[in-house]
């Protein structure tokens, strides 16, 4: 299957843009949150605000009156990442979901080990649902969000809370001890991340606590429980075995997934939503889910 011209383009292109694990942590972080300065959906309201205690912009869509929410997680391996460098692409999915997105800004490694993220994570669920209805909640995040947000409804889980109606899981980073087989195989091919820097980032954030801990590690950790998964990747992803593992888990565990692959595509190729046509129709795909597997009308 050919990739368009203009993803043909931003593989060659993004060469030069990823910064390397040499560049100081500060300016990395600093690079990648000038995404945020893109150019933004329109008819959509931004708001700074907290979530739990947890800073947050919240996106929501202007033409219609949305009844869902999607609780947002950026990605970057825990270090990198913010609200601001994920809000244009949790407002495109706002938009195309018909629905709130809270993109929050969970503490980063090093400064903060496992589990303050996940525990700014579960903080912001449990306050967005004290005010809305779980059943119109998708817990969404790419990358290190994703295993994030399969680590929270884990720990949500675990604690007897409500569960979110489905989770949007893209390009999940849920084994950090690097055991997938693409690590090795795909790192040729994948332009956004390098599969040798993988334990590295990972120990940063796990801190003393061993790699293949289910709560660090979600893929190793028990889903039985769990609500719907779409999980969506490309077939050139340093991350691909973690994929498809977790759908193989969470078949075993009983649980209703979908793997959605798209031949060609790299990590967190949705994140070109606006500039790609394989971003654009993969983020309708996920839209399409959360409102399948979240009505706007939940029955009493």
């Amino acid at each position: 299957m050919k990739i368009s011209r203009r993803a043909r383009l931003m593989r060659r292109l993004l060469g030069h843009f990823v910064q390397d694990e040499q560049v100081p942590l500060p300016q990395r972080r600093v690079a990648m949150d000038r995404a945020g300065k893109l150019p933004k959906p329109r008819r959509v309201d931004y708001a700074e605000t907290t979530v739990g205690g947890v800073p947050a912009i919240v996106a929501t869509p202007t033409a219609v009156e949305p009844d869902r929410h999607i609780l947002y997680l950026h990605g970057g391996g825990y270090m990198l990442g913010s609200a601001q460098s994920h809000i244009r692409l949790g407002a495109r999915l706002a938009k195309y979901a018909g629905a709130v997105a809270t993109v929050i800004d969970y503490r980063l490694a090093p400064e903060h080990v496992y589990p303050a993220a996940i525990d700014d994570c579960v903080a912001a669920y449990r306050d967005l649902a004290a005010r809305v209805d779980p059943a119109l909640i998708t817990i969404a995040g790419d990358s290190a969000g994703g295993g994030a947000a399969l680590a929270t409804m884990c720990a949500l889980r675990d604690a007897g809370e409500p569960l979110p109606a489905c989770a949007y899981l893209l390009s999940p980073w849920t084994d950090l001890t690097g055991s997938g087989e693409s690590v090795t195989t795909k790192n040729a091919v994948d332009p956004m991340i390098d599969g040798e820097l993988i334990t590295f980032t990972a120990k940063m954030y796990a801190g003393d606590r061993p790699l293949d801990d289910p709560g660090i590690s979600p893929l190793f950790a028990d889903l039985n429980g769990l609500p719907p998964l779409l999980i969506q990747t490309g077939t050139d992803e340093v991350l691909l075995s973690d994929s498809e593992r977790l759908a193989e888990r969470a078949s075993a565990a009983g649980v209703e997934n979908e793997l959605d692959l798209h031949e060609g595509m790299w990590h967190v190729y949705q994140g070109f939503v606006g500039f790609m046509p394989e971003a654009n129709a993969a983020l309708i795909r996920g839209a399409r889910f959360i409102r399948a597997k979240s009505p706007a009308v939940v029955a009493s």
